[in-house]
């Protein structure tokens, strides 16, 4: 069996290592990949065509400077899986991106194609599931309420469970660990996490470096710490460099790669409070058990079109999947210290208010039950 596989982000890397992990343990090593993916997905077999990063861009008007230059990788996808056809193309997540290759492969051949992470037409631009339905034959769905959307369309839907509830959490002899090396003992602590990506950090840095001074002067002992990666840690010690209050930074520079993701676990695990970048973020803080606040700002180009077309009144994932708005958030206008810190005073007051909707949204999508990876990869079999 052969399958030709493309993930456009760190997290579609993690979904493509796990899915391929399943795949080899139902189909057994006579199954090989192609494609393009990251260090996990390499780490199955996989010889990327080149580097994932280069597709590694968010955001309407970011994208637009690297148009040419993904538009040839879309093509040289499109011809590697012509030229050697596959058993099934499988997309992960990047929709821009792997939709498009789906659209120029369907026009010229009947590969099975099956994408990853179903689009959130529930939140926004309804209609893509009806286009999508035209180049897709079959959605892996990381949430338990999007099969109905799909199949509306004329696509075959699985919910196969969210990656996130098989993540490892840290401990509590973990958490004393982490608290006794940083110098934190028995403060409360505030985590910070201001995206992975640079113009994430770069507009999101300003408000909760002020956020950070404000809530000092409410809560005196207070702590922070601010986890980053490798592709933004330059960024991240640019911008803190003149915060009135200084976070504890977990660069992940020179050190060993497990050892900084357990750092980053205990941290996660540690906090009283957390103050995060909207995405999947808000699920690895609910699998922590860690309350949260929510705080986004994007491009003013891609906040104009986002406004007109969102469906919801939330985008904090945990507060759609547990049906509550438990998690507050502040986006665009709203993503601003003197509105954000009263929030945070709160959560610090009662942190028990949203562990209910966090347990919950951990149970619906999956936890306990098999792992994601290998429910997808059953469910591509068990379709093909």
């Amino acid at each position: 069996m052969r399958v030709f596989v493309i993930a456009g982000e760190p997290s579609g890397d993690r979904l493509g290592g796990a899915v391929m992990a399943g795949l080899k343990a139902l189909a057994g090593e006579e199954v090989t990949f192609a494609g393009v993916g990251g260090p996990l997905m390499q780490a199955q077999g996989l010889n990327s065509l080149f580097p994932m990063e280069e597709l590694s861009v968010m955001g309407l008007a970011e994208v637009l400077p690297k148009y040419f230059d993904l538009k040839r990788r879309i093509r040289e996808c499109a011809d590697a899986v012509l030229q050697d056809p596959p058993d099934v193309l499988l997309t992960i997540d990047s929709p821009d991106f792997c939709l498009r290759v789906a659209r120029l492969v369907k026009a010229q051949s009947n590969i099975r194609t099956v994408h990853y992470v179903a689009p959130t037409v529930w939140a926004w631009r309804p209609k893509r599931a009806d286009r999508m339905a035209q180049v897709i034959d079959q959605v892996l769905a990381l949430f338990p309420f999007e099969p109905p959307f799909m199949q509306a369309a004329g696509m075959d839907c699985d919910f196969v469970g969210h990656p996130v509830v098989t993540e490892p959490l840290a401990n509590d002899e973990d958490v004393r660990a982490f608290r006794d090396e940083a110098g934190i003992g028995d403060a409360p602590l505030l985590l910070l996490l201001p995206g992975s990506r640079r113009g994430e950090v770069t507009r999101l840095a300003p408000a909760f470096g002020e956020t950070l001074a404000q809530i000092k002067t409410r809560f005196p002992d207070l702590r922070a710490v601010l986890p980053t990666t490798e592709n933004v840690a330059e960024l991240v010690a640019e911008q803190t460099r003149d915060w009135p209050v200084k976070p504890l930074v977990l660069d992940p520079r020179g050190r060993e790669p497990g050892a900084h993701a357990a750092r980053k676990r205990a941290a996660f695990r540690a906090a009283d409070v957390a103050l995060a970048a909207s995405g999947t973020v808000s699920l690895e803080l609910a699998a922590a058990a860690t309350p949260m606040v929510i705080a986004y700002d994007m491009h003013w180009l891609t906040a104009q079109i986002m406004r007109r077309m969102l469906l919801t009144d939330t985008v904090t994932l945990v507060n759609i999947v547990s049906e509550t708005r438990t998690i507050p958030e502040f986006l665009g206008k709203e993503c601003r210290a003197e509105k954000i810190t009263p929030a945070l005073a709160r959560v610090l007051s009662d942190p028990q208010a949203q562990h209910a909707a966090m347990d919950r949204t951990m149970e619906l999508l999956g936890r306990d039950g098999e792992a994601p990876g290998l429910r997808a990869a059953r469910a591509i079999l068990n379709r093909l």
